[in-house]
């Protein structure tokens, strides 16, 4: 009989710990896709299309804290947002990187699981057919990276 409760004991610990394991792994791919991830967005509290691009990030599974603010200019300022020619209507800030404007989650995630060393990504101006205005897939422009030093790229073409 005690055999048989050591086999039920080890048994249990074996399925606790394997349950512990499927968790983590579970929780490692889930913050991957940018389940759960947190992600800043300030924005100015009329524009309809931030609040669009708010509601998709949503969908997408980001945790999001929106805060209408004043003056963007400040906030793009003192995150490294510089250069007139990157600047949108709304600005986040998701684990140290700038996401300007109308930037589709999928490029967010790619930007969380590469890291690369630069300010952040941009999708300049109010591209018309990107997530939060006139559309769920990205048509018709281009997300930039930039960094510190004024280097832009494109990081995707859509």
């Amino acid at each position: 009989m005690r055999h048989e409760r050591n086999g039920y004991a080890r048994s249990a610990l074996l399925t606790l710990i394997l349950a512990l394991c499927v968790m983590t792994v579970t929780g490692a791919e889930t913050e991957q896709q940018g389940i759960g991830q947190p992600i800043t967005v300030y924005k100015t509290a009329t524009c309809g299309c931030c609040q669009g691009w708010v509601d998709y990030l949503e969908t997408q599974g980001f945790r999001v804290q929106s805060h209408d603010v004043q003056n963007l200019d400040e906030i793009k300022a003192r995150n490294g947002l510089t250069d007139g020619r990157l600047k949108s209507c709304h600005t986040a800030i998701v684990d140290g990187y700038v996401v300007e404007g109308h930037v589709p989650a999928d490029d967010i995630r790619r930007l969380l699981a590469q890291r690369p060393e630069i300010v952040g990504i941009t999708a300049p101006g109010m591209p018309s057919m990107s997530p939060g205005m006139n559309s769920l897939e990205p048509k018709g422009y281009d997300v930039l990276s930039f960094d510190a030093r004024g280097n832009i790229e494109v990081f995707s073409r859509y």
